[in-house]
């Protein structure tokens, strides 16, 4: 996490720098904006315990997952935008920790989470490099949540396959970020976002378990404005 964020810092710090320099694009009032790139989630979490009856400690991590992003936003001021993050769902590895740890893939579950922002670009708009920072709103909404043998092995032993699901939640999430003239229309853009969710999975088995997923994602894309 540290890595990215300092390359987020060096990128806007090279912004900050070069941004009076005049180029040949213009984000302005009115204009519509459309990206498309990649995008890596890196889960940070905060796991609590399984419930009883359960090892004590029993604990989950989550692995990252890259994805292709899709933007689409309106330049509202010279300055203010609205923008709304979309993309393919993300397919997150579930893997043992606290007492579980080295027990391998318990579960994966897939989430599409959506993201609202309200951002306010830096300096005018033909800047050759504009950095901007949002405050925005996503919903993670989980789906095709899916056990292992190992996570019916550790719930519920010699019994059915363990099932779980996961709760949708709402959470708010910040951005900072660059774009930077390619020529009048086209922009290359990055951005960091850092995510604050909370949510809980409820098992077949009746156990439950709360857990912070506070992901980081990186975004890197190219965009075109009109």
């Amino acid at each position: 996490m540290k890595i990215r964020i300092n390359s987020a810092v060096k990128v806007l710090a090279l912004a900050a720098a070069m941004g009076a320099a005049s180029g040949a694009s213009a984000q302005a009032a009115g204009e519509w904006v459309v990206k498309a790139g990649i995008n890596k989630i890196t889960p940070k979490v905060k796991s609590g315990n399984v419930s009883a009856p359960a090892l004590p400690e029993s604990k989950a991590d989550i692995g990252s997952d890259t994805q292709p992003i899709f933007t689409v936003g309106r330049m509202l001021t010279d300055n203010i935008a609205l923008e709304l993050d979309l993309g393919l769902p993300y397919k997150h590895k579930i893997y043992g920790a606290g007492s579980l740890e080295g027990t391998g893939q318990l579960a994966s579950s897939e989430v599409l989470p959506p993201t609202v922002f309200l951002q306010y670009h830096l300096f005018e708009p033909a800047a050759k490099i504009r950095p901007y920072a949002g405050v925005g709103a996503t919903y993670a909404y989980f789906r095709k949540e899916t056990g292992s043998g190992q996570l019916t092995a550790l719930l519920n032993p010699g019994g059915p396959p363990s099932t779980f699901s996961m709760k949708n939640k709402w959470a708010a999430s910040v951005q900072l970020g660059a774009s930077v003239a390619i020529d009048a229309r086209w922009f290359a853009d990055v951005n960091v976002v850092k995510t604050k969710l909370k949510t809980s999975a409820r098992y077949s088995t009746g156990q439950t378990m709360d857990a912070a997923l506070d992901p980081l994602a990186f975004s890197v894309t190219v965009g075109y404005h009109f």
